[in-house]
């Protein structure tokens, strides 16, 4: 509990400054649906995804929607940890499925901003873990974050495994990787930072000194590269990598196979039972995906949804912001990598970049689906920590403001399908 309090304690900054974002979010929503006679808590508990959510809660999976062209969307695309998480709490308590599905996804999304903290302060520091977590609530679909989907409960359990998997807590890695599994498909992006960083630390072990089952602290693999500059508030470096407690050699490999055998299972079940459930084996569930039109084919949709939007001159203004939008994202990720981010970051940020940059439907999802992809913050929030502090806050108030503007009138209008 005394570590906890001091984490608690060492986070409350960035917790503060995330709930204040939100909240600021919400009342700018609440006025903006108010003044189109809208209810806002509506928007954020009963439509879209959310209601698809709430009906796998209250009437389990078999529900489905044909529509005239041929087209089948059955609730078996949504994964179950959120919708039994709804079913539990409103089991629990007097709270009704849309009701506790926000309750979770508030919850939630405070797990996430902590769990984003955790990760930056460990390699870069405090104060650039408050940033990174201003920079992912300002984001501009962050309103999501407070919306009964899935994204808050992913990114909670993501940004946990990766601190479990950066600190050496090989076992809760896994366990949180395989419950991130059963959230989102975009869970195998865990399940791959995961295994990427068992499969190094494995290779390490091995060829350490001390491996020949000798008990010894130096059979520990060297500590993951960060980006760590040091200075008043970074933590002290760990003095040996993850798993290096002096526990046998034999013993550090053990909780290596077992993280990476646990990672895969929370996926690879409901994936095998949605296969089992349809009769079309292994696949079924790319078949479910099929009917909502949705898939992976490596972004061929993606590129000619923005090329189509060169036929008239307003879509060419749209498609010139995607084309920079996309670029950004990529341009992000090659600073992770020139920054020399720890390879499960990488991994993980890289995977979930290419799984919403490459699905072949749903483009206006595109962004909310990045949001997952915290790591691509943190050079844009090492360069936020490095300015002055009135500069930053004035930085982060501005972009804030205009973030709960844009999700008020997004939600009001075409929102998140």
């Amino acid at each position: 509990m005394t570590d906890l309090g001091q984490h608690a304690r060492r986070a409350a900054p960035a917790l503060l400054g995330y709930a204040a974002v939100r909240a600021l979010g919400l009342v700018v929503l609440a006025a903006w649906s108010a003044a189109r006679d809208k209810d806002a808590y509506t928007l954020l508990t009963a439509r879209w995804d959310a209601l698809w959510y709430t009906r796998v809660a209250e009437l389990g999976y078999g529900y489905e929607v044909r529509l005239p062209n041929g087209d089948v969307h059955s609730n078996l695309a949504f994964f179950p940890l959120l919708p039994w998480l709804e079913r539990l709490l409103s089991a629990l308590t007097p709270l009704s499925y849309a009701d506790a599905g926000f309750t979770v996804s508030l919850l939630a999304s405070l797990a996430a901003a902590w769990g984003v903290f955790a990760v930056t302060d460990h390699v870069y520091g405090r104060r650039a873990g408050v940033c990174a977590v201003l920079l992912w609530a300002v984001l501009p679909v962050g309103i999501v974050q407070s919306m009964a989907y899935s994204e808050s409960l992913f990114t909670a359990l993501a940004a946990w495994s990766l601190y479990a998997v950066l600190t050496g807590r090989w076992l809760t890695a896994g366990l949180l990787a395989a419950l991130a599994g059963l959230t989102r498909p975009v869970g195998l992006a865990v399940v791959a930072a995961v295994w990427t960083a068992a499969i190094i630390s494995f290779a390490r072990t091995r060829s350490a000194p001390g491996a020949d089952g000798a008990q010894s602290e130096e059979h520990a693999p060297p500590p993951l590269r960060t980006g760590r500059t040091g200075g008043p508030d970074s933590a002290p470096e760990p003095t040996h990598a993850p798993g290096a407690n002096a526990e046998h050699p034999h013993t550090a490999r053990l909780r290596l196979a077992l993280a990476m055998a646990l990672a895969p299972l929370g996926a690879a079940a409901y994936v095998l039972w949605v296969g089992h459930r349809t009769g079309k084996g292994p696949f079924g569930y790319l078949d479910v995906q099929a009917g909502w039109r949705n898939g992976f084919d490596g972004g061929y949709a993606f590129v000619r949804f923005v090329g189509d939007k060169f036929t008239s001159f307003p879509g060419a203004l749209a498609g010139v912001g995607l084309i920079v939008g996309v670029g950004l994202v990529v341009w992000l990720y090659v600073v992770c990598v020139r920054q020399g981010q720890p390879a499960p970051l990488l991994v993980y940020a890289g995977v979930v970049t290419a799984l919403a940059l490459c699905a072949s439907s749903y483009f206006g999802s595109k962004p909310r689906l990045l949001m997952p992809a915290f790591p691509l913050l943190l050079p844009l929030a090492l360069a936020l920590a490095r300015a002055r502090t009135s500069r930053s806050a004035t930085v982060v108030t501005v972009i804030a403001v205009a973030s709960a503007v844009y999700g008020a009138f997004w939600l009001n209008g075409s929102g998140p399908p």
